[in-house]
């Protein structure tokens, strides 16, 4: 007699400290706590209403985002974006995305259509209402329809692992009114070449969304490090 196999969970429960994660990664992104703040750990657990063992475990994992760093003698701050860290992260995007792209352009399934066209759906709606927690979710599920349809799963660990980075430079340029094309418009030319299996055309698209956000978000850092100097 066969041993009776667990069910699977399709959506299991979020933690308390996936949840406290979520919160500070978003309050990050969204500059309610600016480059160079100190994350002091008592006003945080009174604020989240948390203990510090969950925040200084928070800490630990924004550290490995990349959205905090341990200065000695400070402690925790929010992280800075320099124009070369953002270079490095557009230099990564652009040799993973594409290839994700153009692999998922080749592979795509009428149910992959589907799932990737309602991602993009999500993702215009989130960024119709200016919600920046909703497109960082919602930005991460389209590209995660695109490296799971292409298959690339280890590349796609590397991405969600400068996803909080990705973010912030995203909201920085989402709103500006000098892109070649608005973001939602790009996302379209992503999605259509894709479903219409030309893989040639995806890569375009990926490539001409990465060259208008690089060249704004090197313009808006350049005048950051000057306003510093």
């Amino acid at each position: 007699m066969s041993k009776p196999a667990l069910a699977k969970i399709d959506h299991p429960p979020a933690t308390l400290r996936d949840l406290v994660q979520e919160r500070m990664r978003e309050a990050i992104i969204e500059g309610v706590f600016e480059p160079g703040q100190r994350l002091v750990e008592r006003p945080l657990c009174d604020q989240l209403g948390v203990s510090r063992t969950v925040v200084r475990e928070t800490i630990r994992y924004l550290e490995a985002e990349g959205l905090v760093e341990i200065l000695p003698g400070r402690g925790p701050i929010v992280a800075r974006m320099s124009r070369d860290d953002a270079r490095q992260i557009y230099d990564i995007r652009r040799a993973l995305e594409t290839a994700a792209a153009e692999a998922c352009a080749r592979n795509i399934t009428p149910e992959g259509i589907t799932r990737l066209r309602a991602a993009l759906d999500r993702l215009k709606q989130a960024v119709a209402v200016a919600s920046p927690g909703a497109v960082f979710r919602t930005s991460s599920e389209f590209y995660a329809e695109i490296f799971q349809g292409a298959g690339h799963s280890v590349a796609w660990e590397v991405v969600q692992r400068l996803n909080g980075r990705i973010s912030r430079l995203r909201l920085l340029t989402l709103t500006q009114p000098d892109r070649a094309r608005p973001g939602p418009e790009h996302m379209d030319r992503i999605c259509d070449a894709i479903a219409a299996g030309d893989a040639a055309a995806a890569r375009a698209a990926v490539e001409s969304h990465l060259d208008d956000t690089m060249a704004i978000a090197d313009r808006l850092l350049a005048s950051e490090d000057a306003q510093g100097d």
